[in-house]
Formats: structure tokens, sequence, C-alpha cells
């Protein structure tokens, strides 16, 4: 496993559960997944050190988790190599790590999408931006760590926003090429599927929450909670979704040269005329796996096996009914400057969690040892999941457990799913 956040931990706690494992390695890992896996300080985007590593240990299969291990070209030379790897390849996933690429991919393609403008230079910014209808959304082209996405109604901060990525160079040569897009309105959901370049199978839809604070407020951040599946995406929105956007996206992908395997993630806004998308990510997202993978029945080491062998159409990928609800809990001053080292306490009872051992888990993002203790090392910094036959269950039982854990400046928001909810309790009155 390649990564080190909570959505490594939800996946390491997955293939642990399978029959078929009979050891984990992780590459960087965290205090978490250490209590599941064998880690190594081997970092995300160090390809030849990761190769090196999986050769000696002579391990069958890899699964890429952060998108920087993706843009590296980490699949490119495993295959290279002769050694399996779930995940797309650098040309591939372009789709994340290129938003111009993507928004020109979905224009060729006809997959719909805001309209936007590509800007190469901050006069020019500027000059598309005095004529802009607001509100308007500012996106660097490159990577960002999920924060390279500004929404506003203010003329004045989107300038502000272009002049930090173009001219400040906030997010480095991520904001040398920026995107000016039309504002869409409506909900946002998460569609991930798992692809072998043919077959889709669908995972349940999720929702992020990316502000900072309670009622959508504050900074975006790289996700502050999700839970799944969504209300908002029936049945009719989920077939749209492959009609519209998974199935042009593949045959196109492949028609270009440069077929796609592995977890195709769609950020979908269901708007008046339909799902348009607003991103596309190469891999799991975080926090969404955290509430997605407690719901898998299939044995997650069997599929990836089909995916990276190209035998998805033969296998059957179940769900569990019911929900889960992921609460993300940050040090505090996230997503600005925040405190590491900090000693966390309350945890014992969610150590080594299997699936079925407790209603709630606990996925490990920025977590370190030392020594006995486990302390604080990232903005964000555990994942609470609660798991229950309905949403209103799921939410409880995470509340609930977030509740009994705590480090110094312990944050979370207290609103996660509450707008679903709301909205079922609308249709049933």
């Amino acid at each position: 496993m390649i990564g080190g956040g909570g959505r490594e931990h939800a996946l390491v706690w997955k293939l642990a559960q399978s029959a078929r494992v009979s050891k984990i390695f992780c590459a960087p890992g965290n205090g978490g997944i250490a209590q599941l896996a064998t880690c190594w300080p081997i970092g995300v985007d160090d390809v030849e050190g990761l190769l090196a590593a999986v050769e000696r240990e002579g391990i069958d299969l890899t699964v890429v988790g952060p998108e920087a291990a993706l843009a590296a070209g980490v699949v490119d030379r495993f295959r290279e190599a002769g050694r399996r790897i779930v995940g797309p390849t650098r040309a591939a996933a372009r789709l994340e790590t290129s938003k111009v690429f993507a928004k020109d991919f979905m224009q060729r393609h006809r997959i719909p999408t805001a309209k936007a403008v590509t800007v190469r230079s901050l006069d020019e910014a500027l000059a598309v931006l005095d004529l802009h209808p607001l509100p308007v959304v500012i996106k660097a082209d490159g990577l960002a760590a999920g924060k390279g996405v500004v929404v506003t109604t203010d003329r004045d901060e989107a300038r502000e926003a272009v002049r930090a990525m173009m001219e400040q160079r906030v997010f480095g040569a991520a904001g040398d090429v920026v995107l000016i897009e039309e504002c869409l309105e409506g909900m946002e959901a998460t569609c991930m599927a798992f692809t072998d370049g043919r077959a889709v199978s669908m995972m349940p839809a999720a929702q992020d929450h990316k502000r900072a604070e309670d009622g959508d407020r504050g900074p975006n951040t790289g996700g502050m909670g999700a839970y799944a599946p969504t209300p908002f995406v029936t049945d009719e929105v989920l077939a749209a979704v492959w009609d519209r956007v998974l199935a042009p996206t593949l045959a196109g992908m492949a028609e270009e040269g440069t077929p796609y395997s592995g977890i195709l993630y769609a950020g979908i806004m269901l708007t008046a005329s339909g799902p348009k998308v607003l991103e596309f990510n190469c891999r799991f997202g975080d926090p969404e796996t955290q509430a997605v993978l407690p719901l898998l029945e299939s044995d997650l080491v069997s599929v990836f096996d089909a995916v990276a062998s190209g035998r998805l159409a033969d296998t059957e990928v179940r769900w569990k009914r019911g929900a889960a609800v992921c609460v993300v809990m940050t040090a505090k001053g996230y997503p600005g400057e925040y405190h590491r080292g900090d000693p966390i306490t309350g945890l014992e009872a969610f150590n080594g969690a299997k699936a079925g051992a407790s209603p709630a888990v606990v996925f490990h993002a920025g977590t370190a040892r030392d020594g006995a203790r486990l302390v604080t090392a990232g903005g964000r910094v555990l994942g609470v999941t609660g798991v229950g036959d309905t949403l209103s269950a799921a939410r409880d039982r995470a509340y609930a457990a977030a509740g009994t854990i705590s480090f110094p400046g312990a944050f979370y928001r207290s609103d996660i799913a509450s707008r679903a909810l709301g909205a079922a309790v609308e249709r049933a009155l």
C-alpha cells in the first residue's frame, strides 16, 4: 500500500480482513496503519525506492493511494518491471494532475461540465475576472492537496485568489496556469468506481464536506467528513453518471491512447439539467473512502486482483445495506498552521478494530508514534466512522465515538450528513 493517510488506513484495514492476505506492507504508513502492516519510511514519490522494496519482499500486488505517486509515474515504472499494481499511468492520471487537461478532455468528448477559461498570466486572469459573472470558481491547474479551488461571490476576493496562485505561487508550479470557471448550482456528490479499462463497478455514492466549519463555512480543506450512500444520488442519477460521464471518459481515454484502469473518481454537481463534472480524481477520495469501504461486503483483494488482471467483468462486487458516516478530527488551526506532537487519548476501544467488531472504527490520518505514545502529526488527525442500518444511526455512532477521543485543540464539525438527514425528514413529512 502506497500512502500514509486516512484513506490508506481504511484500505489497509479492509485488505487485512481478506483470507488471501498473508502480509501487508505500507510506505510510509502512519501510527494506525502500523498496527496492521509493516511500515517503510519511503516517500510516495520515491518510485525506485518503492520498486526496490517490492522486489526485495516479493510482493504480489501494490495499490496506490495518493495522487502524488501517480504523478511521479509509479504505475508506469512498476509495469515496466513486470510488477502488478492498481492505478492509472502517469498519462492517464492527467485527468487529476492537470485540471486544464481534464477540462479540454471533457470538452472533446462532450462530457457535461462547467464552462471555463484557461489563463496563463496574471494580467490575463485579471482581465477575464473583470468581465466574468459572479459567483466564480478559481482553480489551480496542478495538484494542491485538495486546496487549490476558490469559490467566491466577491470580485476582489477572486482577484486576490489568482494573485496568490500566479504571483505569490502559494501552490508552487500548480498555479502557473489557472482555470476561471462558471459556478454550478446544485448538490455535490462523489461517484467512485473500480475499472480495469473496460468493465466498471460503481461504488455507493458519497458526499464530502470540504469547508472547515459547520454550515459549509470557512476555508476549503482536504475534507472534514463524508457519508455514504447519499440519498441525493438516486438510481436514475447513477445511470446518468455512467452514461454521460464514466462510459465516455473510459472510451475517450482509450481512443486517445491512454487507457485508464484503477479507481476513477468523478466529483459531480447535481444541477437542474443533470449531473455535471466538477473534477476527476484518479484514486480513492479522502475522506470518502473511510465512509465507503466499511460498506463493502466483497473481498477487496479479489476486487483489486480483478482490476489488475482485466477480469473485473467476471467479478461480483457486493455492498452491504445500511450507511456509514466519517467525522474528521483535526488539529487546532487546520487548514492553516497547526501544532504537531500532541498526545492522543481515548483510542483503546478502537485499536485494531475489525469489521463488525464495533459499530465505529477510527482511521488514522495524521498520527505518529513517539515511543509508546500516539501523537498528532498532521492537520487531519483521525477519521471516526460510524456504521449503522440507517444514516441517522451511523451518524450517532460516529459522533459518540468521536466524543471519547481527545487531543489538545481537537476540532470537528458537528453537522456531517445533516443536510441528507434533513432532506429525508422533509420527504417523510
